[in-house]
C-alpha cells in the first residue's frame, strides 16, 4: 500500500483537488480559479513525467489563464450588467463561433506540430486534440459563457481515454467523473442563467 500511495501520490493530490475544483465550477464559485492556480501547476510535473507533453505545457497554460479567470469574474463586466454585479452566465454571442472554430483548428494543428516535431509523444493528435479545445474551453469559462460546459465534455471523454493508456488511473477516473458532472452544470448554470432573467 505504502509503494501504491508512493509511486501514485502526485496523481491522487492533483486529483483532489481536480475533484474541489469541479464541484466550485458546478457551483460557479470564484474559488474555482484559486485551486486552478495550484492544481496545474503539479500537473507539469505528473504529465512531463508520464510523457503527455502536450498536457504538461497546457497546464502552464491553465496556471495563467486561472490568473485571467479570476480577474475576469472578479472585475469583469458584460453588456447590459450593472455596475458592482458579479459577471453574468450567459450564452457565447453567434459572432463568436466562428474565430473560436478558427483558433480552434490553428491550436490543434500548431499544438500536433510541436508535439510531433520536438517530443517523442505517442499520442500527439488526441494530446493536441484537448489542448486546443481546452484553450477555447477555458476562454468561455473565464467569460462565463455557458457552452463551455460542452467543449469540457469532449475534452474529459478523450482525456479520460487518454490518462487510461498511460497509467494514471486517478486523474482518467477523475476525467470520467468530469464528464457526469460537466452534464450536470450545464443544467445548473442552465437554472442559474434564467433565475438571473427573472431578476432582472
Amino acid at each position: 500500500m505504502t509503494d501504491f500511495i508512493t509511486l501514485h501520490w502526485l496523481d491522487i493530490l492533483t486529483t483532489i483537488l481536480g475533484i474541489a475544483y469541479i464541484v466550485l465550477e458546478y457551483r460557479a464559485s470564484i474559488l474555482l480559479w484559486v485551486v486552478g492556480i495550484i492544481m496545474p501547476a503539479l500537473d507539469v510535473w505528473l504529465y512531463y513525467s508520464h510523457g503527455l507533453y502536450g498536457d504538461a505545457g497546457m497546464a502552464v497554460y491553465y496556471t495563467l489563464a486561472a490568473i485571467y479567470g479570476y480577474a475576469v469574474w472578479k472585475f469583469g463586466r458584460k453588456h447590459n450588467q450593472q455596475a458592482g454585479q458579479q459577471l453574468l452566465i450567459s450564452h457565447m454571442p453567434k459572432r463568436l463561433y466562428l474565430p473560436a472554430i478558427l483558433f480552434f483548428f490553428t491550436a490543434w494543428a500548431l499544438t500536433y506540430w510541436i508535439l510531433r516535431a520536438y517530443t517523442n509523444s505517442t499520442v500527439p493528435l488526441l494530446d493536441a486534440f484537448t489542448n486546443a479545445l481546452s484553450f477555447v474551453g477555458l476562454w468561455a469559462l473565464a467569460r462565463k459563457y455557458i457552452e463551455q460546459w460542452f467543449f469540457w465534455i469532449v475534452v474529459d471523454v478523450i482525456s479520460c481515454y487518454l490518462y487510461i493508456n498511460k497509467g494514471i488511473p486517478f486523474k482518467a477516473g477523475l476525467y470520467g467523473m468530469y464528464v457526469v458532472i460537466a452534464v450536470a452544470g450545464y443544467f445548473k448554470w442552465n437554472r442559474m442563467m434564467k433565475q438571473q432573467s427573472a431578476q432582472k
